[in-house]
């Protein structure tokens, strides 16, 4: 059985990941991929970070712990950021799992008035109140999506340094957040950031200077970029979109929930390799992660 369409169409893999005796998925929120196409999962499981081949084989896992494994990404300097929700910050690793940084104050959040359900911020802040996302530009500066508890993202020297925080708590105007939930680059250096409970995504410069909005999404939740500057987004509500630079709808899949193997519960993170295969984690009651074999 084949997914998408045109171009862009796809078989899932349904034996991927293979795990060892004690493991599993359980939520799997962020996905990874390096520049030798091995697949980096961030999980809500006893295992938080594991590797895998591109063909599905266990490799390791890390002996590190978060609060709450969100987004995670891996800069063009070959470390790991991960954003750990509940403790209100955000990680950089080696790829010997030694800490190099610390974003923000361990357990700590912002004082936004967040309470909680999904609620648009009373009092949008500083960083961080369960930050959603990571990425990295070329010159190693660290741009967080701020989002349960926030309603902004913000730019950071490669040292941690704060240089700026942009947005605010809304639901229509440009550069309204209600959930900012994931953030990338795309191969122009605009930043592109999931405003989830707004169904939109915006786009701004990296200097926070808002450009244009796509919208017609379902909750997303996560964009990656591929080498020809196709965006994939990962949606809440079932499904994936791959859309052009401009935006326009190259390939759709899912929109009903289910658990079987193409199909989506609630897809959380999406990454591309090196072949244009799509990798997507699933949390709530998805609990797997998914591989899409382009055609």
């Amino acid at each position: 059985m084949t997914f998408g369409s045109g171009d862009y169409t796809y078989e899932v893999d349904k034996n991927w990941g293979n795990l060892p005796e004690g493991y599993e998925f359980n939520q799997v929120a962020g996905v990874a991929v390096d520049h030798n196409d091995d697949v980096y999962l961030f999980n809500r499981s006893s295992h938080q970070v594991m590797i895998f081949t591109s063909d599905g084989e266990f490799k390791q896992s890390w002996d590190v712990s978060f609060a709450n494994p969100h987004g995670m990404h891996i800069g063009p300097d070959g470390n790991f950021y991960f954003a750990d929700r509940d403790d209100h910050v955000v990680l950089k690793y080696s790829p010997q799992q030694e800490l190099l940084l610390t974003l923000g104050q361990k357990g700590i959040p912002s004082d936004t008035g967040y309470e909680g359900d999904l609620m648009v911020v009373p009092n949008p802040a500083g960083p961080f109140n369960m930050p959603t996302g990571v990425a990295v530009n070329d010159e190693g500066d660290i741009f967080v999506s701020d989002g349960y508890g926030n309603s902004r993202f913000h730019r950071f020297t490669s040292d941690g340094s704060l240089i700026d925080t942009w947005g605010e708590a809304g639901k229509s105007n440009p550069m309204d957040f209600h959930l900012p939930h994931g953030i990338a680059i795309d191969g122009e250096g605009r930043l592109a950031i999931c405003d989830r409970e707004n169904h939109r995504i915006q786009f701004t410069d990296q200097e926070g200077i808002f450009l244009f909005i796509w919208s017609g999404f379902k909750q997303p939740t996560d964009i990656t970029f591929g080498k020809d500057g196709e965006a994939y987004v990962s949606e809440l509500q079932h499904r994936i979109s791959i859309l052009d630079k401009e935006g326009n709808l190259l390939s759709r899949w899912g929109d009903e929930s289910s658990h079987s193997p193409g199909s989506f519960v609630a897809p959380h993170g999406i990454a591309v390799d090196s072949q244009s295969n799509i990798y997507v984690g699933e949390v709530l009651e998805g609990r797997r992660i998914q591989k899409f074999i382009r055609k």
